[in-house]
């Protein structure tokens, strides 16, 4: 038996425009996830983690944070997107046409709109995506477009930075 590699994500080679990803983790978002993230990030909304303000709300119970659920899905697409990425350039058009309650599930996928080469890095090219958030119901509760540098095979860092194992002879 050999060493079998892992999945390492997708290079620049790899995108084509029109390929679109179906993300494979789904995520429950829980009543703790909001709150803490809400928490940490200083946001003063009652709606994200004040139960009783919520129930007096139009919503009756606590929204979840939407810096939250753009977090989650962009952390969802990594794995098909952006494992190899140098950098992200920007987030664009981000809507978000359906709340995110404690208790729903997320799921993502990713449609790539165009590629193309990077004018002033060699080691890397230009991908647009747009990712979708759906909950458990399929309804969209996040959209957006994302700009990112992706390495071109062999050229990123890859595996350089993990030390071989020191195995007993």
């Amino acid at each position: 038996m050999g060493l079998k590699q892992g999945w390492n994500g997708r290079f620049y080679e790899d995108f084509e425009p029109g390929d679109t990803y179906k993300h494979a983790l789904g995520r429950t978002v829980t009543a703790t996830d909001n709150s803490w993230f809400t928490l940490l990030t200083q946001n003063t909304a009652h709606l994200h983690f004040d139960v009783n303000y919520a129930e007096h709300t139009a919503f009756g119970k606590p929204l979840v944070n939407s810096c939250f659920t753009i977090a989650l899905v962009t952390g969802q697409s990594v794995a098909d997107i952006s494992q190899n990425v140098f950098a992200n350039l920007g987030w664009d058009e981000v809507r978000l046409p359906h709340p995110v309650f404690e208790g729903d599930t997320i799921y993502s996928e990713s449609t790539v709109l165009e590629k193309r080469e990077s004018g002033s890095r060699p080691d890397v090219g230009i991908v647009k995506v747009e990712t979708i958030g759906t909950n458990q119901h399929g309804d969209i509760v996040i959209s957006f477009k994302r700009t990112l540098l992706v390495y071109r095979k062999g050229q990123g860092p890859g595996d350089k930075h993990r030390p071989e194992p020191k195995r007993k002879a």
